[in-house]
């Protein structure tokens, strides 16, 4: 978000994209069950968030929504690990890519991706103790979630950005 931006518009904007991630993330759950987890949409929301209003926003939406999603859908315990992980990815989507062009934004979402899927990997595999091989079981399922976030984050956020609050490149 921008510094001329007051405080209330960036807590507005941060709560009404924490909610599109929740639903995103909460409407199509797959369930994994070797790992217990679910692939989802939720990532085109995230990426959408950091992208077009910037780290904090993305960051809050990414980790909060993600969140709330998981301990609606009856996947709480996965909630924790969510916070964290979907809050790096957000926060570090939006400081790589916010205000940048598109190979910016590529790049933004592919260093998000990495960090979820070894965030989830990491997480699943010595926190979780689901071991090694469960955990490779959803990077593939994790690597076409966060593709799909990007092939939808990406444009939607320059739409956003273009039509919905006329900022120019």
């Amino acid at each position: 978000m921008s510094s001329k931006q007051p405080l209330f518009f960036t807590i507005a904007i941060s709560a009404m994209m924490a909610a599109l991630v929740t639903v995103a993330t909460y409407i199509i759950q797959i369930p994994i069950p070797q790992t217990s987890g679910y692939l989802n949409i939720g990532d085109a929301m995230v990426f959408t968030a950091a992208l077009t209003f910037g780290p904090s926003v993305g960051m809050f939406a990414g980790g909060v929504g993600s969140a709330i999603s998981d301990m609606m859908g009856g996947y709480a315990y996965f909630a924790p690990v969510t916070l964290v992980v979907k809050g790096l990815e957000g926060l570090l989507v939006g400081l790589v890519g916010y205000r940048k062009n598109l190979r910016g934004n590529i790049l933004a979402v592919g260093i998000g991706s990495a960090v979820m899927i070894s965030g989830y990997f990491l997480a699943e595999t010595f926190l979780m103790g689901y071991g090694v091989g469960a955990a490779l079981v959803e990077v593939p399922l994790n690597l076409f979630q966060v593709t799909f976030g990007g092939i939808v984050g990406i444009p939607l956020s320059a739409i956003i950005k273009r039509y919905v609050l006329n900022l120019q490149r």
